[in-house]
C-alpha cells in the first residue's frame, strides 16, 4: 500500500436535520478525485483508507458517515434521532458534499456496507460517478440480513445461540437486528452495553471464519461500539431502506461506469453469490474471486483493489 498521507483540508458539513457530516481530502489536490464509502454501518473512515490511493495521482475523499466518526450527533448517544439516518439521507450528504467541494465525478471505492451505499448512490446519480472499485459485497437485502444473522447458525451454531440468546427470548425467532436495536434504546445503560458487547461479539465471530479470529480491538471503546452498533442493528432491521433486491434489478442504470468487484471465496458474512450476480446484470463490471480470502481487505483482495486503483488513476 501507499505511504500515509495528512488531509490538506478537512471540516464538517451541515446536512441538515442537525447533523454535520465529517470529511477530509487528502492527496494531490489537482488529481484525480475519489470517494471512500467506509462499512459498518457506522465504522467511520479510518486513516487507512488513504493508502489505497497513489497520493501524486488521486484527490482522496473520506467521509464519515450520518452519526458516526467525527460526525455529529453521534448515534452513540440513545437520544440521537436515528430517523433521519437512512440510506437515502446518505445519498442526499454525497451529493451535498460533493457540490461543496466542487468536484464534477468521482470514483467510488467501497467495502462491505460501503458498497451498498456506493450502488444505491451511483444508481441515483449515474453521472457524479466516474469509476467504481467495491469489495466484499452486499446490497443488504432482507435475505442477507437474515443469513448474517440467522442462517449462519448453521456455521457457527454455538456462537449463533450466545447471539440469539442476547435478546428476550420472545424476540428470538423474529427480527434480530430490529430486537438489539430495541435493547440498544433501553433507558438503563447497562442494558444497551451488554446488547452492544453481544452483537459485536457476533461480528468478530462471522467476520474473522476464514481468517484466524482477532478480536476487533475498536469494539473495546464503549462510543465506538454503541454507535456501531445502533447504526448497524438500524439499517440491517430495515434492509438498508431500500425495496428488496432493487440495487440487482437496477444494476443496468451503471451502465457506462467501469466497475471492478472484489470478493473472498470464503467469504461468509456474504457469500459470493452477491457479487456473482452483481456482475452478470452490470454490463461494465469485473469481477475477481479471491480463492482463500474471506470478508475484509486481507487474503489478497487488498492487492486486486490497489490493482483496480492504480489502473483507474490515468483515466480521467
Amino acid at each position: 500500500m501507499y505511504p500515509q498521507t495528512e488531509p490538506h483540508d478537512s471540516g464538517l458539513l451541515d446536512v441538515g436535520d442537525g447533523n454535520h457530516v465529517y470529511w477530509e481530502v487528502c492527496g494531490n489536490p489537482d488529481g484525480k478525485p475519489a470517494v471512500v464509502l467506509h462499512g459498518g454501518p457506522g465504522s467511520g473512515a479510518t486513516a487507512g483508507w488513504r493508502r489505497y490511493f497513489d497520493p501524486a495521482a488521486y484527490r482522496v475523499v473520506l467521509v464519515d458517515q450520518r452519526g458516526c466518526g467525527r460526525s455529529t450527533p453521534s448515534a452513540g448517544d440513545p437520544a440521537t434521532d436515528l430517523a433521519v439516518n437512512t440510506t437515502h439521507h446518505l445519498i442526499r450528504d454525497l451529493e451535498q458534499l460533493r457540490a461543496h467541494l466542487g468536484i464534477d465525478r468521482w470514483l467510488v471505492l467501497g467495502a462491505s456496507w460501503g458498497c451498498t451505499l456506493g450502488l444505491a448512490y451511483a444508481q441515483r446519480h449515474p453521472s457524479s460517478v466516474s469509476e467504481m472499485v467495491l469489495f466484499s459485497l452486499t446490497n443488504t437485502t432482507h435475505r442477507e440480513v437474515d443469513w448474517v444473522t440467522r442462517q449462519m447458525g448453521r456455521i457457527l451454531p454455538q456462537e449463533w445461540a450466545r447471539f440469539r440468546d442476547g435478546v428476550p427470548e420472545a424476540d428470538r425467532g423474529g427480527n434480530l437486528p430490529a430486537a438489539y436495536a430495541r435493547l440498544l434504546a433501553d433507558p438503563d445503560p447497562a442494558v444497551r452495553d451488554r446488547a452492544s458487547r453481544d452483537w459485536c461479539t457476533w461480528e468478530d465471530q462471522h467476520v474473522a471464519v476464514a481468517t484466524p479470529f482477532q478480536a476487533d480491538a475498536r469494539f473495546e471503546d464503549p462510543a465506538f461500539r454503541m454507535a456501531f452498533t445502533r447504526l448497524t442493528t438500524h439499517y440491517w432491521a430495515n434492509a438498508a431502506f431500500l425495496e428488496d433486491g432493487e440495487l440487482l434489478a437496477n444494476a443496468g442504470r451503471l451502465a457506462g461506469i467501469p466497475g471492478v468487484l472484489v470478493h473472498g471465496r470464503l467469504d461468509i458474512s456474504g457469500p459470493a453469490d452477491i457479487a456473482w450476480d452483481l456482475a452478470q446484470a452490470w454490463p461494465d463490471a469485473e469481477l475477481t474471486l479471491v480463492d482463500r480470502a474471506g470478508h475484509g481487505s486481507r487474503g489478497g483482495i487488498g492487492d486486486v483493489v490497489l490493482a483496480a486503483l492504480d489502473r483507474f488513476a490515468a483515466r480521467r
